[in-house]
């Protein structure tokens, strides 16, 4: 099954490259192919981009970046990390291809997330060759995570539906916010671990396709021409504001994902790179997840 979902995405993507070949998005008429810049049908988006892109767009990644963080800095120092003593029985929940998957998908996003935001803060950094450089980057990471999106989305899709625990979940945050090691009702993954799943997969795919639009300036898809009746540019437009509305949820879950695995729950990181959980983290913090292992003897 592996096999078969790899081939297809190698020959969509050899399928991809062979239609772009017709567009120059290298040559020098790499802007002027946008046909309709600037004439009458052209400029229905042009407002509403020049107010978000010069006045909101920014500002907001800015808040993201510091506000998210600021936030988990306090539940650091307030809360605290939840201590598990990683000596205790485990269980190989998570096989080398779940982990190499996930993996590529981590250093993916470790370097697209930073190279987006000095594109973003272009001018901040006095654009040049570092700016050209992110862009470069940006790209060029997009495409492991283009290979292993699918994949992942395929093979954790299971434990990312949502139920009633989820529901209890939310109602006390997953217990993060209290310094008592209670179990809480949880599957494999936790109602927060889901959010990011189904912001990762479906942001992610949304913000590979809006980025290739901007990416490939003059790349038409006649369709969606006919379907919108929007032109080049400002379908341009639009997915340059799609683009940056999803980066938000995704940065903003990104640095929550990475907090969590990192310093609230201290050394769950490890789990992904080993493949192993620790008896009382799983107790306590995927108590459902828990009894079913124990009821398989697993535990």
């Amino acid at each position: 099954m592996n096999k078969i979902i790899y081939g297809f995405i190698v020959l969509l993507s050899l399928a991809s490259v062979a239609y772009a070949t017709d567009s120059q998005i290298w040559g020098e008429m790499r802007i002027q192919n946008i046909l309709g810049y600037d004439k009458e049908g052209s400029t229905h988006l042009g407002q509403l981009f020049t107010m978000l892109q010069h006045q909101y767009f920014a500002w907001i990644f800015l808040g993201v970046l510091i506000g998210v963080p600021g936030a988990f800095f306090i539940h650091y120092k307030i809360i605290g990390p939840k201590v598990f003593p990683h000596s205790e029985k485990k269980y190989y929940a998570f096989n080398l291809y779940n982990r190499i998957i996930h993996q590529v998908a981590a250093v993916s996003f470790l370097v697209i997330i930073p190279t987006g935001f000095i594109i973003v803060f272009g001018d901040f950094f006095g654009g040049g060759t570092l700016v050209r450089m992110a862009k470069n980057l940006h790209g060029i990471f997009t495409i492991p995570f283009t290979i292993v999106v699918i994949p992942m989305a395929l093979m954790w899709l299971k434990e990312a539906l949502f139920n009633m625990d989820d529901v209890k979940w939310f109602m006390i945050l997953g217990g993060y916010l209290s310094k008592e090691k209670k179990p809480i009702l949880a599957g494999k993954f936790n109602a927060g671990q889901k959010m990011w799943y189904w912001v990762a997969i479906l942001g992610g795919i949304t913000m590979i396709l809006s980025g290739a639009f901007m990416f490939f300036l003059d790349f038409k898809m006649q369709m969606l021409h006919n379907l919108t009746g929007m032109s080049q540019i400002d379908m341009l437009r639009a997915a340059a504001i799609i683009h940056n509305v999803m980066g938000f949820a995704v940065l903003a879950l990104f640095i929550t994902h990475v907090y969590m695995s990192m310093f609230a729950i201290k050394g769950a990181v490890h789990s992904i790179i080993t493949g192993y959980v620790e008896e009382e983290e799983v107790k306590i913090l995927h108590s459902t997840w828990y009894k079913k292992l124990k009821d398989q003897g697993k535990f």
